[in-house]
């Protein structure tokens, strides 16, 4: 597996081994950006080239190199440490030795030497379960394999996950050449890696991202998707990621480039990295800006425009999230069954009274308000836990009856063969509560009034100190639309996904900051649904003149 063999999803006819060749250009990018220049004593630095394919990488590195020795008066003799390439695939072995000895060989370094230098450079392995030494390099970039854990022989991929301990769910193998990557590097080396993005926002790259704020920076980021970065066209969302260890005293340069993106532009971004104000760059190739702080935790990392992305980091850094335990304010999701057909009926004679629930479906909040569908959840719950069948006969007997279905479900296990999937939360159908679909265009905050308990397709907000109709105008807005945006998937059809842990992640004002006529305006714009009113109003809440593009 190498950088320009590795498994990459080709969309054109693939070459022997799916070789996909990344260009010059984005090589000497990311060395520059991780400091890999021939200013630098490189002799007396160890860097490490993780898949290294045909050379892509090697031989702009050993070239640095040499200029670098020429530089500081040091010979390559010196230099046999200097660099530590490793593949997979013997014949990828071969073939950057090869490149190796044709790039010396153009700078006079004799051939015993070259074949000398390239054998200690490069050697077969994998990098996954031979991996180099915590804290032995100052440098590691490349370009690791697209391959999913799936698609690997079982023995070898029980061996990675392992071997690797960031690598869960349906991981790409990827996410351990970014661990054993972090874990090489020495107190303020730098990683520079042009990769698929998908872990910095999917599931599986919950293990990584936190492990990145553990005792990593992120320094920069480049969106490449468009850019003719590599020789044949791949099926897949790059991403240029630096990053170094030691602590994220600044935030990082975010930068979007276009299909116009090139060489000089990516001069221009190394210029960039430079500096550390937060001013907001524009070029026919790029968009960048540095923002004041980055994001941390498991949680995925937000994407769009480099303007946004500041946005959302400066308000993350002002305000306070919608969840939060000093304004007991809450957010969850409605309950799931595992068996809607039996447990939601419009039949109010098929249990006790006192078992049913009015039930609130995403269609019955579709106008803005909740217009109740008639809709009942049939409910095993109470107070105290699962209530006993044999106090409820009409209950136990519906039940009863649907008892071969019900117990066939996973939540059933250990003989509770009646309850739903998730507890009913008691008292929640009685409060007051903002519901949110889980798939829409834009962000839609709907008002129950206590009357219906949320089907597991809405989302719920409660909140012991907000007036829910001033926070149903704040999220109505298009500033919390924002972070839903950037932290959401856009589905087909260009719907929005809308789960909790993206609620969360919404910034809000104290309460106590709105004054009283402000307020009554944003209830009132919620009250109309007239979002470009409540962004109006919200737009100086939050200290912002308008919303980035």
């Amino acid at each position: 597996m190498a950088i320009e063999s590795a498994s990459v999803p080709v969309a054109g006819p693939p070459s022997e081994h799916g070789e996909v060749f990344t260009r010059r250009w984005v090589v000497e990018l990311i060395l520059d950006l991780v400091g890999y220049t021939p200013d630098r004593d490189l002799v007396a630095t160890r860097a490490i080239e993780p898949a290294c394919g045909s050379g892509a990488f090697i031989v702009p590195m050993l070239e640095r190199l040499a200029e670098s020795a020429r530089l500081h008066g040091r010979d390559l003799s010196d230099a046999s440490g200097s660099i530590g390439a490793v593949d997979l695939i013997p014949r990828n072995v071969e073939l950057s030795r090869a490149a190796v000895r044709r790039a010396l060989g153009l700078i006079e370094v004799p051939a015993a030497q070259a074949t000398e230098l390239a054998g200690a450079w490069i050697r077969q392995g994998d990098f996954l379960l031979e991996p180099p030494v915590d804290r032995s390099a100052d440098f590691v970039v490349g370009n690791p394999p697209y391959v999913r854990l799936e698609a690997v022989a079982r023995e070898r991929s029980d061996a990675y996950r392992l071997a690797c301990k960031t690598m869960g769910g349906r991981a790409d193998v990827y996410i351990g050449f970014y661990e054993h990557g972090l874990r090489a590097l020495r107190d303020d080396a730098m990683l520079g890696f042009i990769c698929a993005d998908r872990w910095m926002r999917n599931a599986y790259g919950a293990r990584l991202r936190a492990m990145v704020s553990e005792e990593w920076a992120v320094d920069t980021i480049i969106s490449m998707t468009g850019v003719d970065a590599f020789e044949d066209e791949v099926d897949a969302y790059p991403a240029i990621t630096i990053l170094r260890r030691g602590e994220q005293n600044q935030g990082p340069l975010a930068v979007e480039a276009t299909s116009r993106f090139d060489s000089t532009s990516a001069s221009e971004v190394v210029e960039l990295t430079a500096g550390s104000k937060t001013d907001h760059v524009h070029r026919p190739g790029y968009r960048g800006a540095r923002l004041a702080a980055w994001f941390s935790g498991p949680e995925g990392w937000p994407h769009g425009s480099p303007d946004r992305l500041a946005a959302i980091a400066d308000l993350e850094a002002r305000y306070p999230p919608l969840e939060d335990v000093n304004t007991g304010t809450k957010v969850g999701i409605g309950v799931a069954t595992g068996a809607d057909r039996v447990f939601i009926t419009e039949d109010t004679s098929v249990v006790e009274e006192e078992r049913l629930l009015p039930m609130a479906l995403p269609r019955d909040i579709a106008s803005g308000t909740v217009r109740w569908s008639g809709k009942y959840l049939v409910n095993p719950w109470d107070a105290d836990g699962l209530v006993n069948l044999d106090d409820w006969p009409r209950l136990s007997n519906y039940l009863s009856g649907h008892r071969e279905l019900l117990a066939k479900r996973h939540t059933a296990k250990n003989g509770r063969w009646h309850k739903t999937i998730d507890r009913v939360i008691e008292g929640l159908a009685d409060r007051e509560k903002l519901y949110l679909p889980d798939f829409k265009e834009t962000i839609f905050p709907v008002l129950d009034e206590g009357r219906t308990y949320p089907h597991h397709n809405l989302y719920w907000v409660t909140s012991a100190s907000w007036d829910l109709r001033v926070l149903g105008g704040l999220l109505l807005s298009d500033v919390a639309g924002l972070f839903i945006e950037a932290y959401s998937v856009r589905m087909r059809g260009g719907y929005l996904r809308f789960q909790a842990q993206y609620l969360r992640r919404i910034r809000v004002p104290k309460a106590s900051s709105i004054e009283g006529g402000t307020a009554a305006a944003l209830a009132h714009a919620f009250e109309r649904r007239d979002r470009q009113e409540a962004t109006r109003l919200a737009l100086p809440l939050y200290g912002l003149d308008g919303l980035p593009a």
